[in-house]
């Protein structure tokens, strides 16, 4: 196990970012690693002029400190309660980083909220912001050679975007979560979330469109969302925090900390230190984002039910790090990791049950001492995985065999893996499934197709998908480029388990689930309807089935059937012309390549 540290550390080092600095003193730490290039010449003195005019530097003996970012998600928009309290604790760290005798410069990057864009064409700028915030934290840190980056995010894509930035630039640096929200309550139904406030419209549905119904639904709108922090069940963006933490990107807790805690406030000011030791011993996000580091993420994603999206997010992360991770590995971890987290979408426990249990740190204590994660890989604090969740286990102890918000091994959810990496026929390329085995392992049904997500709505709202008729509801010329960008589809699964139909309809699209989704759930249809991938040749009446022990999804015609299909079909034209979605259309890869702009 240590022989393959010392070589991912000897590969992170011979794979540093074009502008990395050469020169290293083993004796003294070199704190002002790549800011020097700016702060030391005599011909940069314009550079240093500018910056004796930030609040950073005071004198000259500044620019021998460590020029630090703090990238937090929020661009001063406070209106996503997952962000709107970002830009406080960036203040919070860079108070710290002034302490430990660093320097500070705060910025934000743009950050799109899935919960308010949700159902709507908006939804079309949420995978791509990902690249997004990527390239932002990228170029603010290249461009002002920074030394180093604290990257703050909340909502979902925040996550992956900041450390896909920290894998390119590998620079020292580490990530500290918003953390989730509270869990609301009202009228009767307590652990409410942002899940409920959608379902709430397919129970009014389903209960006549009575004015009780309405009193309900409008209650549980208006009391989801009690305040700041991400979305409060295992959707993506705790699941991706928690993935972040398995790699060792975090300070230990920051996934489960809620955003209104004390200690989330504690871990603020400890983020200087934090800093500071990475600096002087230049450990690098390329020795801790490991093939095994990955690995640990995958598993712990597994264990907890996470977010479909993880699998899009991973693939990226490793790209951003040299790491290729494909399909194939993550339906290899499925195989071998049960599912044992009692947590919404699927469950009834929220984010803040799983701090209040002891955390991320406990789960994964649990998990190394069962043999399921590598404990020997590097971390952000500058001592391995095994050694920061020991000392949490010392402090805090360790899972306790009475909480039920994680099974015990010998009684799990599921066996296996929650998240199944389907082929077949009408997925030649891969699909990603989110079968937790509640609504059944296997699903075979008539085809409904829609070529929207509006037009599956009305179809639910008119009443014609109904009880006891098994369909395959096929939502296309979705993905990443017909979409454009991939829309998730939170509302049109929270109408199906609202209304009461989750036993009864499959969803199938080549765009994504919500981390929220739950159900029968099959997304990542790639090739994509736009490229005439064979989801785009489905007609209604077809015959779908899908088997989440084989891992096979088939569209029941004839191969000549499907060729003269194919023969038939003419592509529609692109959804946007120009812009910023237009720029992602054109270099976005399939979603089976993680949705990556540059492949």
């Amino acid at each position: 196990m240590h022989s393959r540290l010392s070589a991912s550390r000897s590969l992170a080092r011979q794979t540093r970012s074009l502008w990395s600095s050469p020169a290293r003193c083993e004796d003294k730490p070199i704190m002002n690693r790549y800011s020097r290039t700016v702060t030391q010449p005599k011909d940069q003195g314009a550079s240093q002029a500018m910056l004796y005019a930030t609040e950073g530097i005071k004198d000259d003996e500044d620019f021998q400190k460590a020029m630090i970012g703090v990238a937090s998600v929020c661009s001063g928009m406070k209106g996503n309660p997952c962000n709107r309290h970002l830009l406080g604790l960036g203040q919070e760290i860079k108070g710290s980083l002034v302490e430990s005798g660093l320097i500070g410069y705060q910025f934000g990057t743009v950050g799109v909220s899935d919960g308010i864009s949700m159902g709507t064409a908006g939804m079309s700028y949420s995978l791509q912001s990902r690249d997004l915030i990527a390239d932002q934290v990228e170029t603010a840190a290249g461009g002002h050679w920074l030394d180093g980056m604290v990257v703050v995010p909340g909502c979902d894509k925040n996550m992956p975007g900041v450390l896909m930035a920290l894998g390119r630039l590998n620079r020292p640096g580490l990530m500290v979560y918003g953390g989730t929200i509270r869990a609301g309550s009202c009228a009767g139904q307590p652990q409410l979330d942002l899940v409920s406030a959608f379902q709430a419209y397919g129970q009014y549905l389903q209960d006549g469109k009575t004015p009780e119904a309405e009193a309900l639904r409008y209650e549980t709108v208006r009391h989801a969302c009690p305040g700041p922090g991400a979305c409060g069940g295992m959707y993506t963006a705790n699941t991706m925090a928690s993935a972040a933490e398995a790699l060792g990107m975090t300070l230990p807790g920051s996934s489960s900390y809620p955003a209104e805690s004390p200690e989330k406030h504690d871990e603020c000011k400890k983020v200087g230190a934090a800093m500071r030791n990475l600096i002087e011993k230049n450990i690098l996000p390329r020795d801790i984002m490991t093939r095994s580091a990955f690995e640990n993420a995958m598993v712990l994603t597994m264990i907890l039910g996470g977010s479909t999206n993880a699998v899009l997010h991973l693939i990226a992360m490793a790209h951003a790090v040299g790491i290729k991770l494909t399909l194939d590995d993550f339906a290899q971890v499925s195989e071998s990791t049960p599912f044992l987290a009692d947590i919404k979408p699927s469950g009834k426990y929220v984010m803040e049950d799983v701090y209040k249990i002891g955390g991320i740190p406990k789960i994964l204590h649990f998990l190394m001492k069962n043999n399921f994660i590598d404990g020997s890989n590097m971390t952000v604090t500058g001592a391995t995985l095994g050694e920061n969740l020991e000392r949490w286990v010392h402090k805090h102890g360790e899972l306790s065999a009475s909480q039920d918000v994680i099974r015990p091994l010998d009684k799990p959810i599921k066996a296996t893996g929650h998240i199944r990496i389907l082929r077949g026929n009408l997925a030649p390329g891969g699909a990603v499934a989110k079968i937790t085995g509640k609504e059944g392992l296997g699903f075979t049904g008539k085809a409904r197709t829609f070529d929207s997500e509006e037009a599956f709505v009305s179809a639910v709202e008119s009443g014609s998908i109904k009880k006891g008729e098994k369909t395959v509801v096929v939502m296309r010329y979705l993905g990443p480029k017909g979409g454009p960008g991939m829309r998730e589809m939170l509302k049109p699964t929270s109408l199906i388990m609202g209304a009461g139909l989750g036993q009864d309809v499959a969803c199938l699209t080549d765009g994504r689930f919500s981390g929220g989704s739950h159900g029968f759930c099959i997304g990542h249809v790639v090739p994509e309807a736009q490229v005439g991938g064979p989801i785009a040749l489905v007609k209604d009446g077809d015959i779908i089935s899908v088997d989440a022990v084989a891992n096979t999804m088939e569209l029941h015609i004839s191969p000549e059937e499907m060729e003269r299909r194919r023969k038939a079909w003419v592509a529609p034209p692109l959804k946007v012309t120009q812009g910023t979605l237009y720029k992602y259309v054109k270099m976005v890869e399939d979603a089976s390549h993680g949705c990556i702009t540059d492949g």
